[in-house]
């Protein structure tokens, strides 16, 4: 296995040779914007990663990893319309750059173009990795279903935003690990075991991703800091300070996730505040730990040598340490 500049490098190489500008230009700009905009590459690179796990080229893996990022940048376009959002990773989404309805094709597109890239494999690869993604894909929809559903209500249990975040991100990390196994021919078990891994470290991920929309640097993040906050939407965060504060800071707290003032750095400032005094804050980044020591242990069911599950294990803490 290589480092994971080394995949990162490869996969951006490999996209820009494969999705190019073409006919309509209003169609396929959005989509070459919103690919050219970066990212981790998360996804991808797991994709990758995954196939020279069980002994594949990772070569062999371009077209899944392609077809995960591509299914991964479609949903973010979509996600960003209908939370209004105006930057993705720093710059303008791509309904702000051009319009909602652009918007809305330019994505469509970008899921018929992710399943395209199936075909390049042979019949019975194609059938799994169809399956997978077809599944995961609805995973995705209901879970962002369940995220706008939650907005309008003032009683979501861990339990439920945990099955949210699942759906919403948790789930497409463990399909990208998936598909990198099923292009390999590894074993159903293994299949399932990596899988498993990417679910669980996607939660953290995703958990990961709450705190740093309040807590992170505004320079190195990306997206604007506080924007779940203005968006009043119910974070483990807000539900873990709903539990643990007093309750006056309880009734502040939800007069303030009721409100959507013009200016909102007061609200999210005194938010932030309640966050860290309630210990909400640090019940986030120990639910963090949890979920990422979870996917750890599933590393010593994997048929893999003990190397491997160490680079796997490696990328798991850079990732769970990050701050973009």
């Amino acid at each position: 296995m290589q480092k994971i500049s080394f995949y990162h490098t490869a996969f951006v190489a490999y996209l820009e040779e494969n999705i190019r500008s073409k006919e309509p230009a209003s169609l396929y700009d959005p989509i070459l914007y919103i690919l050219g905009l970066g990212g981790k590459r998360l996804r991808p690179i797991l994709t990758l990663m995954t196939a020279e796990a069980f002994d594949d080229d990772y070569k062999n893996a371009l077209d899944a990893a392609l077809s995960i990022e591509i299914f991964h940048n479609f949903s973010l376009i979509h996600d960003d319309i209908m939370d209004a959002a105006p930057l993705r990773r720093g710059q303008p989404t791509v309904h702000e750059k051009w319009d909602i309805n652009t918007g809305i094709l330019s994505g469509d597109a970008m899921l018929i173009l992710a399943y395209q890239l199936f075909e390049r494999y042979d019949a019975t690869t194609f059938q799994d990795l169809a399956k997978l993604f077809s599944k995961t894909a609805l995973e995705v929809c209901e879970g962002q279903q369940y995220d706008m559903d939650f907005e309008n209500r003032d009683d979501v249990s861990v339990e439920e935003y945990l099955k949210m975040i699942e759906f919403k991100t948790a789930v497409l990390v463990g399909a990208a690990m998936k598909m990198g196994a099923i292009v390999a021919s590894a074993s159903k078990g293994d299949q399932d075991y990596i899988y498993e891994f990417g679910r669980l470290l996607g939660i953290a991920f995703q958990l990961q991703d709450d705190y740093l929309d309040a807590f992170g640097d505004p320079e190195t993040f990306g997206k604007q800091v506080g924007g779940d906050i203005i968006e009043n939407k119910k974070t483990f965060l807000f539900i873990k300070a709903l539990e643990f504060s007093n309750d006056d800071d309880k009734l502040q707290l939800q007069h303030l996730f009721a409100i959507n003032p013009t200016d909102p750095a007061d609200k999210i400032e005194t938010i932030k505040q309640l966050f860290q005094s309630s210990g909400s804050a640090d019940a986030t980044r120990n639910e963090i730990e949890n979920y990422t020591k979870k996917a750890f242990a599933v590393l010593h069911e994997l048929s893999i040598p003990e190397n491997k599950k160490e680079v796997l294990r490696a990328f798991g803490n850079d990732l769970m340490n990050r701050r973009v």
